[in-house]
Order: structure tokens, then sequence, then C-alpha cells
């Protein structure tokens, strides 16, 4: 029987494969997190602090992760979330990893400032167990986002993923220091970063070189597609100050399929969003790259839950790295988790079969927690089965 595994058993594994295959620029810009990276390692660290509380002596011989999401039956309770350095990880690595979550019956979401066309990733992921979504900011010029609705609606996708979390640029100011701007900034410290990773520079940017060109944004607009190297940072980017909860009226009217906010930490917002007509929200603090003190999107998933729970689906992402992170959070009522950073480390690391190996060792941790918790079903969860004693009450644990 072949080994799946590629010698990778964690998503720690995958990281470092991928940090070791791209260079620093690279790795860095698609891995951090913003400012001093507060949010980034509180998602970690509250995530590690909450506990679960198995029930013994139950009858585990028989498990199945399998949900139902919008009254759609898929195979594990995750959906792999938007990165939009995923072409520029791997080549057209949007396809492979979209073909990974095919594969293990979950939905992908294809990023907006991805380097494919996502008509060219529909026709490439599509099929049985395929469920593609899109994930959307809207342009200053409301006529160019409705053009970009159009498309995907066009393609076949069944999601819309307004993500309103940025409505301006965050800092991040190791992409300067690793001259990894728009435009990109050749520098010696760079350039030979490049040349030290040759399997990358010829198996992802020679070959659009001489295949596509140089990489562009395919998604936006056609009169504000740019190739990467093309405009001064942020202005490729459509950063937009000027959204209300009016844009969100609006989408619902243009988008006939499910309309999913992205980007909710405030219970109030999770009601606005509802009051809008969507159809679910996103609990993120994008992963801590936007805003770096930021809550910890777990923590603030049971009062959503509580506020909105009954009247729409309700996702959280951000700080899950083990499947025992994606029982605590169905446990506290979330309906499903989002994946970022593991399938896109997944995918550096070795294409299709990476983000195969990504999925498979969340699928592997969350059958084999869910039985030492004493369940055969996320359906069984409850905030029960939840400790967080230690992030409530830190110093009255030992050690702390």
């Amino acid at each position: 029987m072949p080994d799946t595994t590629l010698g990778y058993y964690s998503t720690a594994d995958l990281r470092e494969a991928a940090r070791r295959r791209l260079p620093k620029g690279l790795f860095e810009f698609m891995d951090r997190g913003n400012d001093d990276e507060v949010a980034m390692r509180d998602n970690v660290a509250i995530m590690q602090s909450i506990k679960l509380n198995p029930r013994v002596l139950n009858d585990v011989a028989t498990r199945s992760q399998h949900i139902t999401l919008f009254g759609k039956p898929q195979a594990m309770p995750v959906i792999v979330a938007p990165t939009g350095s995923a072409g520029l990880a791997w080549h057209e690595g949007e396809i492979a990893i979209a073909r990974a979550a095919r594969a293990h019956g979950v939905p992908f979401t294809l990023a907006l400032g991805s380097m494919t066309k996502l008509e060219k990733v529909a026709e490439a992921a599509s099929g049985p167990g395929s469920s593609l979504w899109f994930q959307f900011y809207m342009w200053p010029e409301r006529a160019q986002s409705h053009r970009v609705i159009a498309r995907a609606k066009a393609a076949g996708f069944e999601a819309l993923v307004f993500t309103v979390d940025t409505p301006v640029a965050p800092g991040r100011e190791y992409n300067l220091k690793n001259g990894m701007t728009i435009p990109f900034k050749f520098t010696a410290q760079n350039t030979i970063d490049v040349l030290m990773h040759p399997r990358w520079l010829a198996g992802v940017w020679l070959r659009y070189m001489l295949t596509t060109g140089t990489p562009r944004y395919q998604n936006f607009p056609e009169e504000t597609q740019t190739k990467i190297t093309a405009l001064p940072m942020g202005r490729s980017s459509n950063f937009c100050a000027n959204i209300t909860w009016d844009n969100v009226r609006e989408l619902r009217k243009l988008w006939p399929g499910k309309l999913i906010v992205k980007g909710i930490q405030h219970p109030q917002d999770a009601v606005l969003a509802a009051d809008c007509g969507v159809d679910a929200v996103v609990i993120s603090n994008h992963g801590g790259r936007v805003l770096d003190a930021a809550p910890v999107p777990i923590l603030t998933l049971p009062r959503v839950v509580d506020a909105v729970g009954q009247r729409i689906t309700v996702i959280v992402d951000s700080g899950f790295r083990r499947g025992a992170d994606v029982l605590k959070a169905l446990a506290l009522g979330a309906n499903a988790v989002m994946l970022g950073r593991a399938p896109l480390h997944g995918v550096a690391a070795a294409g299709e079969a990476g983000a195969l190996r990504a999925l498979q060792i969340y699928h592997d941790e969350i059958d084999r927690v869910l039985g030492l918790l004493g369940c055969t079903s996320p359906a069984q969860l409850t905030r029960d089965h939840v400790d967080l004693s230690r992030v409530l009450f830190p110093a009255n644990n030992p050690g702390d």
C-alpha cells in the first residue's frame, strides 16, 4: 500500500517543509501576522489553553465526522479558507488545493487575489464532491465589483464570501524588510534568497514565465488587473474604506447563492449581518494578519452563537492547528471551521499531494479525538465537553 503521509505527520511538519522550500520573503508573506503578531500568537495560545472533557465507557467503535452545511452533506466539518498566495506557493496552487478539498468532500474557497482565473479553477476542480466558494472584497467602483460577482455566478460558484475586516491595508513591516512589496523590490538579499531555492524558482516562477508570463491578479476586474510587479504597495489591492451594511444588502440582491460575511468579531455585527439576509457569518480575525489587538475568534464564538445561531450558520477560523481545535469550536456551537494556513503549507510543500495530506491530518485527528471524547459524531458535542477554566481563570491554574 503506498505511503500517503509524504513523511508529514502534523500540520507543523507541513509548515516546516513549506518554510524550507519557499524563499524567506514569500514564506513570511503567507505565514506571519501583523504588527507585533500578538493576535496570531493569542489565537494559538488561547486555543491550546482550552481543554476538552472526555466521557468514558461509550461505544465509539463506529464514528463519522460527516455534517450537513446549507443542506448539503460533507465528509468533514471543515472548509478550506481563501488564501491569496496559493498560486505563488505552487504553480496554479489554487487548483491543487481545490482538488484536494474535492477529494475530501469539503468546500474550497477561492481567494479574489488568486493568480489563477476563477473559471479555470471551476473547470479543473468541479465534479462529484466539489463545492466551490468565492471570496470577495468590494471595490470603490461598485460596477467593477458587480462584474466580478457575475463571473463567479456564471462559473458555478455556490457561495460568495464577502470579507469585511480589512477596509484599510494592514502594516506587515516584514514585507517591507523582505522586499515583498508591489512592485516587487529586488535587493541583493532577496535575490540571493530566491536563487537558494531552485525548486521554487524552477517549479513556480520560471514555469509561469514560460507559460502565462508574470503572475497577475486574474480575478480582478479587467481594467484593474495588474501583474504582481506593477503598482506601489496597496494600489493593486482593492481596500475599500467606505463599505457599509448597505453593501451587504446590495450583495444579497445580486447574489442568488449562499451569501457569507467573513470577518465578524462582535455579536452585534453578527445580528446586523443576519438582519441583512446573509446565510452565514465567519467569526475571524484574519488569522491575526490584520488588527493585532483583535479578539480571539474562538472566545467570541459562544456569544455569536447565542446571538444568531438559531437564525444563520456560524463558521469560525483563525488558530485551528489540530483536529482537537476543530472539535472545540463545534462543541462551542460552530457549524464548521475554516482552515487556511495548513492547506497552504501543504500545497507549498508538495502541491496537490501536500494539500491532500493536510486535510487527511485533520481528518485523522478529528476521528481520533471524537473517539477519545466518547462521541461518535460532531452532533453529540456540547458545551459541556469544553473546559474554559484555564482561559477564564488563569491565576487559579498551577504553573501559570
